[in-house]
């Protein structure tokens, strides 16, 4: 048995949300679309897989196991109807982990009045601030949302179209504690490559851009960010320091209170894949053989993040999801 990371995605982001139907609805006016349902009634909870399909789009027509830049969205029965129920969009202390899902698009100060005008807040509009080229919306559950332009801003702000077939669910950011180790693992256990730095010295962070696939460009032909039209990309990132506080550590979402569940991996072979965390000497959440659910397993990471794993149906079949 063999495995190549070369082949492994980066599928998708899950987050907890109490009332599906609003949550979906906000992304499919994002335009992404329900690809897929997973219904579990005797586990009381449904999964919702949204993705960018149109003919544009980077994975159109694909199974969602071979696809990059999906949002799964996880609902519990009756949380919809529960008032005491709160999600934690990991931006807030103490419960800071993960950060955003990045949305690139087309004309983002279109795509911004285009939110606007249909009642959803931001948490940062892009007139906020130093940084006027990117925004972060609100999703309904408060998780932030940034847009991100794959063109110049300054060739798009007399422009008042935005073509939602074009964007991209470009990334998932999470906080790492210490980023020499979790490089490490993601570069030499997962198998990305690290596309992308930030250096924020003034600021004292750095960010980290992580992803499956060729090699970025260091320039793009139009000037922007050159992984902007890409799905399935990893943000770490660093806050200067933490990597010596013995006591700081993360939220990781799955802890009380929940939010952001866990980012996805499919593979191309989920034997062979495991076989070779395990020689990684990897830390399980839970292995194939655990439980009843024999199709996935969980690797953390060094930060406690769950990554789930899943057989690329596309490359071998093994299940029938």
């Amino acid at each position: 048995m063999a495995t190549d990371t070369a082949k492994y995605k980066f599928n998708h982001s899950m987050l907890r949300v109490k009332d599906p139907k609003q949550s979906v609805k906000f992304y499919e006016f994002l335009g992404m679309k329900l690809i897929k349902t997973m219904k579990n009634p005797d586990a009381k909870f449904d999964l919702y897989y949204l993705a960018y399909d149109s003919p544009k789009a980077a994975s159109h027509g694909n199974h969602w196991t071979d696809r990059e830049g999906i949002i799964e969205l996880t609902h519990n029965y009756g949380t919809e109807s529960d008032p005491e129920y709160n999600i934690t969009n990991g931006n807030t202390e103490p419960y800071k982990g993960f950060g955003h899902v990045c949305v690139s698009v087309d004309n983002i100060q279109a795509a911004c009045q285009r939110l606007e005008d249909a009642g959803y807040k931001f948490q940062k509009k892009l007139t906020d601030g130093r940084m006027r080229s990117i925004a972060f919306a609100l999703d309904p559950n408060g998780y932030w949302v940034e847009l991100i332009a794959q063109n110049p801003v300054e060739q798009t702000e007399n422009v008042n179209e935005t073509d939602i077939q074009t964007y991209r669910m470009n990334h998932t950011m999470i906080r790492v504690k210490d980023h020499e180790k979790s490089l490490n693992f993601y570069q030499d256990v997962m198998g990305m490559k690290l596309q992308r730095i930030s250096e924020n010295k003034d600021a004292k962070f750095n960010l980290y851009f992580l992803s499956y696939g060729p090699d970025a460009p260091k320039q793009s032909s139009n000037g922007v960010n050159p992984i902007a039209d890409r799905e399935g990309v990893l943000e770490l990132t660093w806050n200067y320091g933490t990597e010596n506080d013995a006591n700081f550590k993360y939220h990781n979402g799955n802890d009380q209170p929940q939010g952001f569940g866990h980012i996805c991996i499919t593979v191309d072979d989920l034997d062979a894949a495991c076989s070779r965390f395990e020689d990684k000497k990897v830390t399980w959440k839970k292995r194939l053989t655990d439980g009843r659910m024999k199709d996935i397993a969980f690797v953390l990471d060094p930060d406690n993040y769950w990554i789930e794993i899943v057989q690329n149906e596309k490359l071998k079949q093994r299940c029938n999801w």
